[in-house]
């Protein structure tokens, strides 16, 4: 886990802006441990979300009370197992009680698999990503890295949602520019390397409008995405070389090492969330700290209050 001590002011400010706005009501699905209840009490303590509680009634009061936790001001929709938890979930939000989806305590390819579902889900036309929200310490804003938790072995059409997903997801959190690094092990196009390949397509991709919204730039390696210095001793001229604010990995694998290491070993906070469904999933992890569980509910309460903006200008 990241340092108990390492303050993450990037995440105070998400959390400030997302009690600002003002709490959404999110279906917890199967909230049967002390973990996920304790990110849900945290949450609502600070303003930020209203939670119901979907699960076996009997294992969540148990689970509250071994755990010393008061949960009676909370509504409670009672299920059999877990997979009841996640459609009922889901269903909460389908019924537009809810507008947003927290996972409990149930395995997250269980509470995806409700979410993907052809005709009781929450797809879009747009493919499904995951993004960490990392709050590093010496960085003046969060790094958001994708896809670190879906998509195992993106294909190019893989790779233009996730990077658009992640695009969005900067504008929200008011990313200004939205800088894209296409990372790869080297910053040159081989045919060895599919990675570096998908890059190079993906920023034409950008350059024709298929991809909207950030400036992209790859293939880059690592330390010259987001060392100023290492960018410049590789003479590349480029708004995002050096300066990048999304990572986009170009597999699960890369993004969760990438995501992982700077979690465990350069004390940075990371808060989880899936995008591209109606509405957005907050994944939380037992080795998060309190501090990463609040920002993955602020981050979730800043996507809904957008879309939620963006259905009343639709809507007219």
């Amino acid at each position: 886990m990241n340092a108990p001590n390492t303050p993450h002011p990037n995440y105070e400010t998400l959390i400030a802006a997302a009690r600002k706005v003002g709490p959404v009501t999110v279906a917890v699905a199967h909230p049967c441990d002390r973990h996920a209840l304790e990110a849900a009490l945290d949450a609502a303590r600070m303003g930020l979300i209203n939670p119901i509680l979907v699960g076996p009634q009997a294992r969540i009061r148990k689970a509250a009370e071994e755990a010393g936790l008061d949960i009676s001001a909370l509504p409670l929709i009672d299920t059999e197992h877990s997979h009841a938890s996640a459609f009922r979930a889901v269903e909460l939000i389908r019924e537009g009680k809810a507008a947003v989806l927290m996972k409990g305590s149930l395995h997250t390819d269980e509470l995806m698999g409700a979410v993907v579902a052809s005709d009781t889900g929450l797809r879009t036309g747009r493919r499904l990503s995951h993004c960490f929200v990392m709050d590093v310490p010496g960085r003046s804003e969060p790094l958001i890295i994708t896809d670190a938790a879906v998509n195992i072995n993106p294909t190019l059409d893989d790779k233009v949602d996730i990077i658009q997903n992640a695009i969005d997801l900067a504008h929200v959190l008011q990313f200004d520019p939205v800088k894209v690094a296409i990372l790869a092990a080297v910053e040159t196009v081989s045919a060895k390397m599919p990675s570096t390949i998908d890059a190079a397509a993906l920023c034409k991709m950008a350059d024709r409008g298929q991809i909207t919204g950030g400036i992209l730039d790859g293939p880059l390696a690592m330390d010259n995405a987001i060392d100023p210095e290492a960018a410049a001793i590789k003479h590349l001229v480029s708004p995002v070389a050096g300066k990048a604010n999304i990572l986009v990995a170009p597999d699960l694998e890369a993004g969760n090492m990438l995501a992982k290491s700077l979690t465990f070993m350069a004390g940075a906070a990371a808060a989880g969330i899936v995008l591209g469904a109606r509405v957005p999933v907050i994944l939380t992890s037992r080795a998060d700290s309190v501090t990463a569980r609040l920002a993955s509910c602020a981050v979730a309460v800043l996507v809904a209050h957008s879309k939620l903006a963006d259905a009343r200008i639709l809507g007219g």
